[in-house]
């Protein structure tokens, strides 16, 4: 067993693996479907937010809108205060940008991130609870 933890992936995660790959892909694409759903949903909410601003994801399934505005408009210093903010007030999880390691020089812009794994409705609802906590104090 150690050999396959220190040097190589296990044998019958490779077996596995092959199945996948070479299996129907029907499931895969639905999935792949479901989550440009989501996406597309997520991106189109967050958007109507006042003080939000969102790019389209190309991957993974994560959205990082531009919160700097929002911040600013409800008093924060930055998106670690909103995030705090968010979770007490919405009761919507949330990531600060500060969570993913040290600005980069010259970087002043706020974001949080946030998935899409989660049903549509509980996208709806979650954003539904960003838009109310945020619009309400600013």
């Amino acid at each position: 067993i150690e050999t396959n933890v220190d040097s190589c992936t296990a044998t019958f995660t490779q077996h596995a693996g092959v199945e996948a790959l070479g299996g129907s892909q029907e499931e895969s694409r639905a999935m792949i479907a479901e989550f440009q759903k989501r996406r597309n949903l997520i991106h189109q909410e967050l958007n109507k937010i006042r003080g939000i601003k969102c790019l389209m994801p190309r991957g993974a399934f994560y959205i990082y809108p531009n919160v700097t505005e929002a911040c600013c408009n409800l008093g924060f210093r930055d998106s670690k205060e909103l995030q705090q903010y968010l979770l007490h007030q919405a009761k919507v999880a949330v990531l600060a940008r500060s969570c993913f390691g040290k600005r980069n020089e010259g970087e002043k812009e706020e974001y949080i991130r946030l998935s899409y794994v989660t049903s549509r409705e509980n996208i709806i609802e979650g954003v539904k609870r960003i838009k109310e906590a945020i619009e309400a104090k600013s």
